[in-house]
């Protein structure tokens, strides 16, 4: 389950030609729709997705050239430049989202090896600049969920899913507000352990159903719990 930049190019393409196909099937309506995320339409999704992708190519920059180059030029200015895209009609949209991915694609084929080493400063803190392209990849995988256009985590490469549940359980190891659990996929000896192992219920399911519910996107009623038992409540996913 790589993060290397370069391999997961290829896999950057396909997410975003799946999500293009989705967003050149939307009318006015659709874009007005809500999404999965609160108080946002689907329009609002598709300018978020885009504005990502020029922000990732800003920190793309700065590790190319050494110079700091922030992800937005603010929070107020990222938020802004959302609510201004969200009602644009939809061949907008559209150009918006190819063109700012053609501009990702381009800030990734620009990048000296070497700089694949550098540290750039995200909304959230310090990231290896390795990392941006899997962030992209993750962007535009679960961004095309929260769309609610029929593209359910079910629909996720497999090796997507693997590689998002084992950086969510990661992350909530290291927090102390995650309950204790233990993740087992089905089909698989193999577990993700949080917390106390003997304090902590298993939770079964397939690798892209346990993602989805730890980061929200999903209830969670097509996993098993052992022993018989609601589902541990995992912290909101950051």
């Amino acid at each position: 389950m790589t993060t290397d930049p370069l391999l997961l190019t290829g896999e950057v393409a396909d997410a975003t030609a799946r999500l293009l196909r989705t967003a050149a099937s939307f009318d006015d309506a659709d874009l007005a729709a809500a999404s999965l995320l609160p108080g946002w339409t689907r329009g609002h999704v598709l300018a978020h997705v885009a504005r990502n992708a020029d922000g990732f190519v800003n920190l793309l920059t700065s590790a190319r050239t050494g110079r700091t180059v922030p992800m937005y030029a603010s929070a107020a200015a990222r938020d802004a430049d959302i609510e201004t895209g969200a009602p644009r009609p939809p061949a907008a949209h559209l150009d918006d989202l190819r063109r700012s991915a053609d501009r990702f694609t381009e800030a990734v084929a620009a990048m000296p090896v070497e700089a694949w080493g550098a540290q750039v400063q995200t909304r959230r803190g310090p990231w290896p600049a390795a990392m941006l392209v899997w962030g992209r990849l993750r962007e535009l995988e679960v961004h095309h969920v929260d769309l609610a256009a029929g593209y359910r985590p079910a629909d996720w490469p497999e090796t997507f899913g693997h590689r998002l549940l084992h950086e969510v359980a990661s992350g909530l190891a290291a927090r102390p507000d995650a309950p204790p659990m233990v993740l087992r996929f089905d089909g698989s000896r193999h577990e993700l352990v949080i917390g106390d192992r003997a304090q902590a219920p298993t939770v079964t399911g397939a690798a892209p159903e346990l993602a989805s519910w730890l980061i929200g996107r999903s209830p969670g009623t097509v996993l098993a719990v052992t022993p018989d038992g609601p589902l541990p409540d995992p912290p909101e996913w950051i």
